[in-house]
């Protein structure tokens, strides 16, 4: 049933390479509350990106955010601040993680 005071929705679900990063991500972006009252936001960890999503599933590596906007301007401006936030917490954790170097070296450690 659509939601009549929220009808433009977009849900993104982002894969991390370990179930701890994608809880790091978590953590990081749910910190910024949305600003405005017409655009409402909800993040989950799911085990794969064709289950439902679990809420505190801890061996989860999916990061799912569902966004619901009353106008699809309001949903395009919240989306946009996401993403932007997303591909800092992404560019960090390039920089600064273990867990992302093995991943792009292959599984071998620094």
């Amino acid at each position: 049933m659509a939601d009549t005071q929220f009808p433009c929705v977009w849900t993104l679900e982002v894969p991390f390479p370990t179930p701890r990063l994608a809880s790091v991500a978590l953590q990081a972006l749910q910190v910024d509350k949305e600003l405005s009252p017409l655009v409402t936001r909800s993040f989950s960890i799911a085990s794969t990106a064709h289950e439902g999503a679990v809420d505190g599933d801890a061996a989860g590596n999916i990061l799912r955010t569902e966004y619901k906007a009353t106008t699809n301007r309001m949903l395009r401006v919240a989306v946009n601040s996401f993403m932007d936030s997303l591909n800092l917490v992404i560019e960090v954790m390039q920089e600064l993680d273990t867990d992302v170097l093995a991943a792009s070296r292959g599984g071998v450690p620094p």
